[in-house]
Formats: C-alpha cells, structure tokens, sequence
C-alpha cells in the first residue's frame, strides 16, 4: 500500500462541511431500513459463518477460505456503509454489498 499513489486510494472517513436537509429525510428510509435490512441479514449468515468456521478450525486445524471470505465481505461492507449511515457524508452507498479494501498501515 505504501506505494500506491494518494490518488488511487480514497479515503472513506473525512469531513465534509456541508450537509442537505432533504438527504437527510432520505437517509431515514434508505439507511435505516433498507440498508439496515441488508446488515442485520448479511451479519445473520456471517455469524453463523463465523460459528461453522470456528468447527472447522477445531476439528481439521485450519481455516476455510470461503467461509472466511464471507466475513471479510460482511466487514469490508459494513465500513463501506458506516460514513453514511452514521451522517458523516451526504455520498449513498450502494444496499448491495460493494467490495472495499481495508489496509492499515504500518
């Protein structure tokens, strides 16, 4: 990641000064119900993902790429939600999951 340009990434978290009444009424309907039917859904199957995961670890002593895949998903998408759902920005993400990276650096 260190040598991506600051131009290929783009950060999900930042201030934005202005803000519109009329987006704000939307954000009720989209956010709160229908991006977070898709959430409490998503975490539903993830969670149980996370529970097969932890069988499969204990009895074959490694991890499912798939499973684990699914659960990164229901994080990556869940930051990629969060800006908006939590009045951060005016920009709607999408309902259907989008794959986002996650990097931290070192």
């Amino acid at each position: 990641m260190g040598e991506e340009r600051a131009s290929d990434v783009n950060q999900l978290f930042t201030y934005e000064h202005d803000a519109r009444r009329l987006e704000l009424l939307v954000r009720i309907v989209y956010a709160w119900i229908a991006i977070a039917i898709v959430l409490v859904v998503y975490g539903f199957i993830a969670e149980l993902c996370v529970l097969i995961q932890w069988f499969v670890i204990l009895i074959l002593g490694r991890r499912n790429e798939g499973l684990s895949n699914f659960v990164k998903g229901y994080l990556e998408y869940m930051v990629h939600i969060a800006s908006y759902y939590y009045v951060m920005t005016d920009k709607r993400p999408g309902i259907l999951p989008k794959q986002v990276k996650i990097y931290e650096q070192e």
